[in-house]
């Protein structure tokens, strides 16, 4: 790491135990639960854990906390793999919780042994109401007085499939009266008898999160086991399971903030909702915070993690603003998005002194100043804006055309618009021009100044595609909760692009010109069917707010 670069409380933390000889190699790990797909919080933590490895020549490995048959499949696991790749991040091992029930099962039965968990009967009410308040201690469980011995012919015959599901748990022995709630002899393990993807009908009962999560880094000898501040509460019982299980390899838990955005919910049940409600078309509806579903829509991986950089690490919770990372994702497009033109809203326009049957190819940049370009048709017949034309001038800070005004077509002409053409119920259909032919876009004389230019797309030569518009997928109620946005999309099923973009292929991102940032959508798009998801809008207010 570079002398002068900033670190955040993390990193000088590791640091500090590399130089003193705590630790010798960074290990960390990243630990989903594969009971849906990642969203752009869990980013934070990905860039943050691999991040760490990587500055420090660690390892971080990908961990399935696979703890919970009911709610976990083999689909997630695929997608959370293809997200971290997506990324650009690699782990050195994959492994899974279940991978560990062996080794968490002896721990449970040493904890037994040492008269440090026993066998409960209460029902999960019983348990609330016996568990105590913040201000009020909790109190013992009657079956908490039972032997070393009964507790180990009782969790054997849980294991063994004896008794039905909830039952019994088998707690932790830790004190009813601490002020730390998650203290009060925690449930570790539980009965469930559905099958698990990985180990079938072997096992019927299974660990606890806060059981098996420091048992699992203890076991992978993570030196470093980051995770966010809703978990600082559970890190005595973290180290008291280490403890007391006796553990060879002691690991330490550090909390951060979590990653909270305006405009955005996160929360996998809610996100689900929407999935098995049919209010989106699956994850990765590009509407949705999920890392597949940005990525559907055109977010670059660059992007995000650039915008992770941004907003760092720190324990302190708070809100980001949502146009950040939307300020990230136009920063990166703005550099790599080769510029095309695309009509959304088509209006023909047509130029009566053009020569019929004349088509010309002109000159366009892929990128401002760069050197690479493309061909354009041009030709009497051709579609703008809808809402770049007005019949009268509204007013003098209009520049769009209007009956009698003369604005530039980027890359082409200066045009004048002599008179309209409307169907019979008065709507404009067509507006005709004439043109200047010695302003041609390059040439010697077209220095004739000015003040609207506008794009467009020739008729013959036009490819015919959809394109989705977006808005925020949630909206802020008055009560300050957040619900789905009934017109979060838009679809425009008449749009015009360039013939250009018929050599793009899917996932392919764009600039239309003065429109914003488009991507090719992977699913949708067939040979016959070309359709395009807004990624972000030209406009960037956040940047003005950064300049103030």
């Amino acid at each position: 790491m570079a002398e002068n670069e900033s670190k955040n409380f993390i990193e000088e933390i590791i640091e500090k135990d590399l130089a003193g000889g705590k630790e010798k190699t960074v290990v960390t790990r990243f630990p989903p639960e594969p009971n849906g797909y990642l969203h752009i919080g869990h980013a934070k933590s990905i860039c943050l854990n691999f991040g760490l490895a990587e500055k420090f020549g660690g390892k971080c490995n990908l961990r399935f906390d696979d703890t919970n048959p009911v709610k976990e499949d083999i689909e997630y696991i695929e997608a959370i793999k293809r997200d971290i790749e997506w990324l650009g991040f690699h782990w050195a091992d994959e492994v899974y919780g279940s991978d560990y029930f062996d080794f968490m099962y002896e721990c449970a039965e040493k904890l037994i042994e040492k008269g440090l968990a026993y066998v409960d009967d209460l029902t999960p009410e019983e348990m609330r109401e016996y568990r105590g308040t913040l201000t009020q201690p909790g109190t013992e469980s009657p079956y908490r007085s039972r032997t070393p011995e009964e507790n180990m012919d009782l969790f054997r015959r849980m294991r063994a499939g004896e008794f039905p599901d909830g039952a019994k748990v088998l707690r932790a022995k830790i004190d009813m009266a601490s002020p730390n709630l998650n203290m009060r002899d925690p449930a570790i393990y539980r009965i469930v008898k559905t099958p698990h993807h990985r180990t079938g009908d072997r096992w019927v009962i299974y660990p606890m999160y806060d059981f098996a999560h420091p048992l699992e880094d203890a076991y992978e000898g993570v030196t470093h086991s980051v995770c966010t501040m809703e978990f600082e509460d559970h890190r005595p019982l973290y180290d008291w399971v280490i403890e007391k299980c006796e553990c060879e390899h002691v690991p330490h838990q550090y909390e951060f903030a979590r990653l909270n955005l305006t405009n955005t919910v996160m929360s996998k049940r809610y996100l689900k909702k929407l999935v098995d409600d049919g209010v989106v078309s699956g994850w990765d509806d590009p509407r949705m915070p999920t890392l597949s579903g940005v990525r559907r829509r055109g977010y670059t991986p660059a992007a995000i993690r650039d915008f992770c950089e941004r907003i760092g690490v720190a324990k302190a919770v708070s809100v980001v603003d949502v146009r950040l990372l939307e300020h990230c994702v136009r920063e990166d497009l703005n550099a790599h998005a080769p510029r095309v033109m695309g009509v959304l809203r088509p209006l023909k326009l047509t130029i009566e002194n053009y020569p019929d049957g004349k088509t010309e190819l002109l000159t366009a940049e892929d990128l401002p100043g760069g050197e690479s370009t493309h061909e354009v048709p041009f030709s009497k017949h051709l579609f703008i804006e809808q809402d770049d034309f007005m019949e009268v001038r509204p007013n003098n800070k209009y520049f769009r055309l209007y009956v009698g005004g003369e604005v530039r077509l980027k890359n082409a002409y200066i045009i004048k618009c002599e008179r309209v053409v409307k169907d019979a119920d008065g709507n404009i259909e067509e507006v005709v021009c004439t043109y200047d032919e010695t302003t041609k876009s390059g040439g010697e004389n077209s220095g004739r100044k000015v003040k609207g230019t506008l794009h467009w797309v020739e008729r013959d030569t036009a490819v015919p595609a959809q394109v989705r518009l977006y808005d925020y997928l949630f909206t802020e109620q008055e009560d300050g909760a957040y619900a789905a946005n009934p017109n979060s999309l838009t679809v425009l099923k008449n749009a015009v692009i360039e013939p250009h973009i018929r050599n793009a292929e899917k996932g392919g991102r764009f600039q239309f010109m003065r429109q914003g940032y488009f991507c090719i959508d992977t699913e949708d798009t067939t040979e016959d069917k070309l359709v395009f998801n807004q990624i972000v809008s030209l406009k960037d207010s956040f940047a003005k707010t950064m300049a103030k």
